[in-house]
């Protein structure tokens, strides 16, 4: 975990659209804030040999620009795309940055075979911030518009950070609001809304020259059209040959979920460092989480970053959820979407950065080089394969594996 006055300097815009796509159909959901995630993690990566050398105040992000080129693949799903983030200082007070995101994707999930047909789609998501440092206080404002044939996304986000104690403490506030609009591309006239409200508390503290920690609140509220207008549920109906029937999602109309964290870096000599994590989630649907992280980063020679990382995340199912019902509207609300099944998954991560013209180039400061390589396995407990034709409730559970691909370059100028 890096402080997070570099957290909140580089995050943004990005950060604000990522704490929204929660609310999106849940079946692209979770590889797209995979990926926004391994982007995030991969440029506060690049900044970590700067860091081992230079620990100090609230500092106006630097002027630089940041290419990702992204690819996820597993379960039938692969999103590909490019990123392209700038940021601008433009006095010793004001800096301005803009993001521009897409996502191509290719869906044969097995939600959609089961019940659809396989699609292609392109998401499109574009971004600007401004940041306002007086002293040791740091603000932040960003917007972030995200469209899709089927659902559009505008976010607005405030943060504002301040160091004390000898600039060895950073205290951290955030809120953050956004407003979707869920289509239904099989049916003209369905138009849905959702707004979701972020809150974030977080305080970092210098323990010794060596070691960081933080800790991190946040809670989220949903409200409105939650589920996928696609999604079915599916109920035992023995007048059919499979044995079973299917009918729409059903979901409340509101949400809140809170999650708690704790991260701390130990910086090790010759500027190597280990880095672990826990962060505990729970919401009003039933849902709880765990996750734990632990890595390992290690320079090799002046210019080269390597690093090793390892997650595990295991949750429980909502409430309302169930792989197969007994009968039609057998609840008021019913799902049967795997991202709210009991599951757990593992993710071992490779990562290489190579830092070039140290020393300046023409305008370039300094440049980064980074690739990272992630291999997850997901493993659902009651989530059941229905490619497999067999009586209903037995067939086998479902399971699979996939890779991220981040190809990534920042340089400074």
């Amino acid at each position: 975990m890096l402080p997070p006055v570099v957290v909140v300097a580089v995050t943004k815009p990005m950060t604000m659209s990522m704490n929204f796509l929660r609310t999106r159909k849940n079946s692209k959901t979770a590889s797209r804030i995979n990926l926004i995630n391994a982007a995030l993690y991969i440029i506060l990566l690049s900044l970590l040999l700067a860091l081992m050398q230079n620990l100090s105040a609230e500092v106006l992000p630097e002027d630089r620009a940041d290419a990702l080129y992204h690819q996820y693949q597993g379960g039938g799903v692969k999103v590909t795309g490019p990123s392209l983030l700038v940021r601008k200082k433009f006095s010793e007070q004001w800096s301005a940055s803009g993001n521009y995101y897409v996502d191509n994707i290719s869906s044969a999930s097995i939600d959609v075979i089961t019940t659809a047909s396989p699609y292609t789609e392109n998401r499109k998501e574009g971004s600007i911030g401004v940041d306002f440092l007086n002293k040791k206080t740091l603000m932040s404002l960003g917007v972030t518009k995200s469209v899709e044939s089927d659902f559009d996304a505008s976010t607005f986000g405030f943060n504002i950070s301040q160091t004390v104690f000898g600039d060895l403490t950073t205290l951290s506030l955030g809120y953050a609001e956004g407003n979707n609009i869920i289509r239904d591309n099989t049916n003209p006239d369905f138009e849905k809304n959702a707004k979701v409200r972020n809150y974030r508390l977080s305080l970092s503290q210098v323990i010794s020259k060596d070691f960081l920690v933080a800790v991190a609140l946040e809670t989220i509220t949903d409200q409105g059209f939650l589920n996928n207008p696609y999604r079915s549920i599916r109920y035992l109906d023995d007048s059919v040959g499979l044995g079973y029937s299917y009918q729409l999602e059903v979901y409340p109309n509101t949400r809140t979920s809170t999650a708690t964290a704790i991260r701390g870096r130990y910086f090790l000599p010759y500027r190597s460092a280990l880095h672990a994590g826990y962060r505990y989630f729970s919401d009003t649907w039933g849902i709880s989480a765990h996750t734990l992280e632990l890595g390992y980063t290690l320079p090799y020679r002046d210019n080269w970053l390597l690093d090793f990382s390892y997650r595990f995340y295991n949750q429980s199912k909502a409430d309302f959820y169930s792989d197969l019902f007994n009968t039609k509207d057998e609840f008021i609300f019913l799902a049967r979407d795997k991202e709210l099944s009991t599951f757990n998954s593992q993710t071992l991560g490779l990562g290489a950065s190579y830092e070039f013209s140290k020393n300046g180039t023409g305008f370039i400061k300094r440049g980064s080089l980074n690739v990272n390589y992630d291999f997850i396995m997901f493993d659902y407990k009651d989530f059941r394969d229905l490619r497999v034709t067999a009586t209903p409730g037995t067939e086998p559970l479902y399971f699979f594996n996939a890779s991220v691909i981040r190809l990534f370059v920042s340089v400074w100028f």
